[in-house]
């Protein structure tokens, strides 16, 4: 048995010296991330969760990505700073509802009247600069990392009595985005924060008269059609701009590949979304039934636009971050309205 053993050890040596591969250092164990969404999690089902299942497959056992949906872990407002800390791997939210200390913060979220269509916001951050001015203000953050951004779906204002004015907006409370809110604010809508998942009791008990927070596409998906009567046609935006984060040490601890398939998939994501809500928003607004469609008349609705404007040169006073962002839009819709139809 003492000789077989010893013929068995000598002929795995002299396989091992024949056969020699370079030596490979097996990973114990994957790398272990936490991502929270700003979303809830009726919402999170298309806006990230396929793009998470996807890299998890993809990455093969060599990384996992843990998902939490709005308020989960930290409080959305709170998400800037867990992430900055290592509380948390990674974000997807916008700049304005997770407090992110930049100074294109405002732009996060809905900006009013900035984007018509979807593909407005790629088309704006690959061919008009906003890619180079957001990689120049997070590289002055310490420990986050931009990664990408992405367009969401329009701003429509849903609630329980109609709006057919701007007078009807007076006095109505309404779950939404900062930026939004804080432009609807001065024809006296009441911006009002809650946790996400508060929002369905809010509109039922009757803290909440609407929410301006969404599109239809998501206002039927999270079942606040249901509770809200009417959707306002007028949108304030076109697309919602929301972005990705990483907390630098676990980002660059990540290794080159695994990195790069992280990015292809959110990509994949951003793809996803423009689609589920370009088909959903007309779909819904044609064959949905239950919310009835109401209309500020053109010319009273005219007048937001032109005090946006305003709201745009106010915020461009701010710095030249913002002055160059607003400068980008400006030159952006010129560029659209003359190239006319299909584009405007």
């Amino acid at each position: 048995m003492t000789s077989r053993r010893k013929f068995l050890a000598g002929s795995a040596i002299g396989a091992a010296s024949t056969l020699a591969a370079p030596a490979v250092v097996a990973q114990t164990s994957p790398i272990k991330w936490r991502l929270q969404t700003y979303s809830g999690a009726p919402l999170g089902a298309h806006v990230i969760k396929p793009q998470i299942e996807a890299f998890n497959t993809a990455a093969n056992g060599e990384m996992e990505i843990e998902l939490y949906y709005a308020d989960q872990l930290v409080p959305t407002g709170e998400l800037f700073r867990a992430l900055q800390s290592g509380v948390i791997d990674a974000v997807q939210s916008d700049e304005a509802s997770m407090n992110a200390p930049v100074d294109i913060a405002v732009f996060g979220g809905y900006f009013p009247f900035a984007t018509r269509y979807s593909l407005d916001v790629p088309a704006l951050f690959k061919y008009y600069g906003l890619q180079e001015i957001w990689q120049e203000a997070y590289d002055e953050v310490d420990n986050v990392t931009w990664l990408s951004t992405g367009a969401w779906d329009p701003l429509h204002i849903f609630t329980k009595d109609p709006i057919r004015s701007l007078a009807d907006m007076k006095g109505k409370r309404v779950f939404g985005v900062p930026t939004a809110g804080k432009f609807l604010s001065r024809y006296g809508l009441i911006p009002v924060t809650i946790p996400w998942d508060d929002v369905e009791v809010a509109l039922q008990t009757g803290e909440l008269d609407g929410v301006a927070w969404c599109g239809f596409t998501e206002a039927y998906e999270v079942g606040w059609a249901d509770i809200c009567n009417y959707a306002l046609t007028n949108s304030i935006t076109g697309a919602w701009f929301g972005s990705y984060f990483a907390n630098t040490k676990s980002w660059e601890k990540v290794p080159p590949h695994l990195q790069e398939l992280f990015k292809i998939t959110i990509d994949q994501s951003h793809y996803y979304r423009d689609v589920w809500y370009w088909g959903g928003e007309a779909k819904l607004r044609v064959e949905g039934d239950k919310m009835e469609l109401t209309s500020i008349p053109p010319a009273e609705w005219a007048t937001v636009v032109k005090d946006a404007e305003g709201f745009w040169d106010e915020v461009a006073a701010q710095g030249d971050r913002p002055k160059r962002v607003v400068e980008a839009f400006k030159k952006y819709a010129a560029v659209m309205e003359k190239a006319g139809y299909p584009y405007r």
